[in-house]
């Protein structure tokens, strides 16, 4: 059936005869005219459609319409562009599809975000959710144009795996086990062994130990999909389900490893600029002031760089009264990453941070105190990527993972990257959720997932 999308009608700006689909948003009714919203989904943008007894058979019925009902509407284009909207359509023909009761939970007002997680199933039909989501739909897709247009593979790592990188206790446990007749062993413990793997299984935390495998083939590679932590934490940044994005490259050190984070970062936000411009200034308008300007200065920024030893050198000089005391030893809080990225007026990398609180993996520097890992903190949203050069020297590695008594064993193929052709290599982290926020000026990561999960939150 011929189909006319409003977000096409709205780029030709032609006065031409259309038929569309879609929702009624509002629909305002008077004795000898009405005016209808509809909204396909293809923009954020509503069609106006104005319609009378004179041109269509059915005035009375198209009057009573309600917000929700589903509809066709055929008519002429008609250009208006000393209006606010740039264009309209004058209906000969407007059939209801579906019906939609009064109590439509969706009315055309303004809904706490709050009521809305309520019905997630329906709050993307909202102006904010419909904006939301679009500019999450084509960030992902400026993420794999990046790494595709500079020859990175994409690699689909395991979502079920019996490698731990990010620490067993926050991981989701995998079983075909009857949780009431679990089989044990003569210690009293659960035999995996009996288990469908053999073995004590789990979803994924990260992908980066198998990423770091084909890196040492491909020599760049990322993956980007869906991970899971058993964190029990109910703040505005974190959820028990989300996406990352990891790239790994060998033959690059931690100065490379910046250079690509800052321009994978720049390249996604003008992506995102150019190709949800309508999307963007609601969220301007509606969501955060000055959001626009924002991602626009940081497109044109020059990222700092500065260790994690001079940060808090700043910190402790400033005059202000924390709230948590800067540290060496520790890592900064949410007001510190505030108030670097106020001080240098831009995003800025922190580099070089004490080795107890970063991972095994990572390549301890000279000094044997710090670590060769970076966090990337932004403006409004603070970290948003972390990374690392990875330690290529395996007898390093094996006593770095003996200090902190990691297992080895069921790991040990992931050891043969430094066996067999190691090199200096980096990868970073990106939670894809964080990003969209920041893309948003959303303030919270139940709002940009379409279905969140989070502690005693499952629905759906």
């Amino acid at each position: 059936m011929k189909r006319d999308k409003i977000k096409q009608l709205f780029a030709k700006k032609e006065a031409t005869k259309a038929t569309v689909y879609g929702w009624v948003r509002t629909n305002r009714a008077q004795s000898q005219f009405g005016f209808l919203n509809v909204n396909d989904g293809s923009t954020i943008l509503n069609l106006q459609v104005v319609y009378d007894p004179e041109h269509i058979k059915n005035f009375d019925e198209v009057s009573k319409f309600r917000v929700g009902m589903s509809v066709m509407v055929e008519g002429d284009i008609i250009l208006t562009p000393d209006a606010k909207q740039p264009l309209e359509m004058h209906a000969t023909k407007v059939v209801m599809l579906g019906d939609c009761p009064e109590n439509y939970p969706i009315q055309p007002k303004r809904h706490t975000p709050e009521f809305l997680r309520e019905y997630a199933h329906l709050r993307a039909r909202t102006n904010k959710f419909n904006a939301v989501f679009r500019i999450r739909s084509v960030a992902a897709m400026a993420i794999h144009s990046y790494f595709q247009s500079n020859g990175y593979l994409y690699v689909h790592t395991p979502l079920i795996t019996c490698a731990d990188c990010e620490g067993s206790d926050q991981m989701f446990k995998v079983t075909t086990f009857d949780m009431n007749n679990l089989p044990k062993g003569d210690d009293k413990k659960v035999d995996f062994s009996k288990d469908l793997f053999g073995k004590q299984a789990f979803i994924t935390g990260s992908g980066q130990l198998q990423g770091e495998t084909f890196a040492m083939a491909f020599s760049d590679i990322y993956t980007f999909g869906p991970t899971f932590r058993t964190e029990n934490s109910n703040t505005k940044t974190h959820a028990n389900e989300f996406w990352m994005i990891e790239p790994e490259m060998a033959f690059c050190d931690l100065q490379g490893l910046m250079d690509i984070e800052e321009e994978m970062l720049k390249y996604v936000v003008k992506y995102v600029l150019k190709e949800c411009s309508d999307e963007i200034a609601f969220c301007d308008q509606f969501i955060e002031k000055g959001l626009k300007k924002r991602l626009e200065d940081l497109v044109s920024s020059s990222f700092v760089r500065i260790t994690h030893h001079d940060c808090i050198d700043l910190l402790k000089k400033a005059n202000v009264k924390w709230e948590f005391e800067p540290s060496y030893d520790d890592d900064i809080a949410k007001e510190h990453e505030r108030y670097i990225t106020e001080h240098f007026n831009g995003p800025v990398f922190i580099t070089d941070w004490p080795k107890d609180i970063k991972a095994w993996y990572m390549k301890v520097n000279p000094d044997n105190k710090t670590v060769a890992a970076v966090d990337l903190v932004v403006p409004g949203s603070g970290e948003l990527m972390g990374g690392s050069q990875r330690e290529e020297n395996l007898d390093t590695l094996l006593k770095r993972m003996e200090e902190l008594h990691v297992d080895k064993e069921p790991i040990d193929w992931y050891l043969d990257t430094r066996r067999y052709g190691g090199n200096i290599h980096s990868g970073f982290g990106m939670g894809f959720e964080r990003l969209v926020m920041y893309l948003t000026g959303v303030d919270n990561i139940r709002d940009v997932l379409p279905y969140p999960r989070t502690p005693k939150n499952c629905e759906y």
